[in-house]
């Protein structure tokens, strides 16, 4: 159901961008700029990146470099991905510790036109990081098995 929630957030924000971007657009050519369209458009691909990583590491679309695993030996071949899982979830939440407090810290700090607070933009990372950490373990789980 969680995955479900993800594409769906995913969807909406995609949908969102193309309309907030096409909308700028036009009231631009018209000479009415929306002076914080970009803004938003930004703070809502950064949303979507993150989401989308999640959703592709889910589905092992993610980025990966497989010359040492396709000439091992399946045995071998899950202890190397076990390892690998477990090295990324201990980064992941070592990282998770100072994502927070960038978050907190910069909660004060107002950017753009309409002053939002940083923390909207930072606040992203913290929310990467721990749905990579899940998917993660569901993986470690699943391997294990």
């Amino acid at each position: 159901m969680l995955r479900r929630i993800e594409f769906a957030s995913a969807s909406l924000l995609l949908a969102g961008i193309v309309l907030l971007v096409g909308t700028g657009s036009v009231a631009r050519a018209f000479g009415w700029p929306i002076i914080w369209s970009v803004e938003i458009a930004q703070l809502m691909f950064l949303w979507l990146c993150v989401l989308a990583i999640d959703l592709a590491m889910q589905d092992e679309r993610h980025f990966g470099l497989e010359l040492i695993l396709d000439n091992v030996s399946p045995p071998l071949r899950r202890v190397i991905e076990g390892a690998n899982i477990v090295v990324m979830i201990c980064l992941l939440a070592f990282l998770l510790r100072y994502a927070w407090k960038n978050t907190i810290l910069m909660h004060p700090r107002l950017d753009g036109a309409l002053q939002l607070p940083g923390s909207i933009f930072h606040a992203s990372m913290v929310l990467g990081f721990v749905l990579l950490v899940r998917t993660l373990v569901a993986k470690l789980i699943s391997l294990t098995r």
